[in-house]
């Protein structure tokens, strides 16, 4: 192998299944506590979206052929980029996204029986180039089910406010509450993973200050989704402005949400 990847002839890019081996900006500050919390809470839902690409990745590579391997692990590593230890399959995490045709080659490298093929499948990985910034894509957030009974009300009243205050020009759009949502109060996305637009309100926001905030926020989101849908562009400038004004939306935030 070379410097960028190497394996050695015990199959550490290979296998050796016979070695069992073990929207709305804050305006205040976080605290230094709260601020360690969210970024627990990040590093846990990192780890846990890098586990579903990992298994989303070992799906597909069985599905291409791959056998007898119980476990995929992804890594870091860029200097052993595949390698199997008893039934543990690790692979660094940049081939997740990698062609169809680079997965077949590690499941071909893995499950070789002559050194030739090992080795012709060896040199297309190796060649594949990984990309600097490998970190798996997060998964997109849904509500979480405790939140769905204030996903529901916040529908209502986007129904309701409008009805009164937009004269039912409006779409319909999804609501959701994210809890991954710590240094916003809420937003207005025009198009979320290929799919259309949605409001999402911060959970935080909701249960520290109150369902009277949360609807706030609410409206504040609302007005951007006029600006989308009259083609306008998604700022804070005069257009928002009067249109706040005159549905009775706060311009700005309020308050910090932690």
């Amino acid at each position: 192998m070379t410097a960028r990847a190497r394996a050695t002839d015990e199959h550490q890019l290979g296998f050796g299944f016979d070695s069992h081996a073990g929207g709305l900006a804050l305006v205040e500050p976080e605290a230094a506590d709260e601020r360690e919390q969210a970024q627990a809470e990040l590093d846990a839902e990192d780890l846990a979206d890098a586990e579903r690409a990992g298994d989303r990745l070992f799906v597909q590579l069985t599905a291409l052929g791959l056998k007898h391997v119980r476990r995929l692990v992804l890594t870091r590593n860029r200097s052993i980029v595949v390698s199997v230890k008893g039934y543990e399959l690790r692979v660094h995490e940049g081939f997740c996204d990698a062609p169809t045709g680079i997965h077949v080659q590690i499941v071909r490298f893995v499950m070789a029986r002559r050194k030739w093929e090992r080795q012709a499948a060896r040199d297309v990985i190796v060649a594949y180039p990984l990309p600097r910034n490998t970190k798996p894509p997060r998964a997109a957030e849904r509500t979480h089910p405790d939140d769905e009974p204030l996903v529901e009300r916040l529908a209502e009243w986007h129904t309701r406010f409008n009805g009164e205050r937009f004269g039912a020009q409006l779409s319909l759009v999804p609501i959701r509450v994210s809890r991954r949502m710590a240094r916003r109060l809420g937003h207005f996305a025009p198009g979320v993973e290929g799919g259309g637009p949605e409001i999402a309100i911060s959970a935080r926001h909701c249960h520290r200050d109150g369902f009277a905030s949360a609807l706030e926020t609410l409206l504040h989101e609302m007005v951007h989704q006029w600006q989308h849908e009259n083609g306008l562009p998604l700022d804070h400038g005069a257009a928002f402005r009067t249109k706040c004004r005159e549905v009775g939306a706060a311009p700005s935030a309020k308050r910090a949400v932690c």
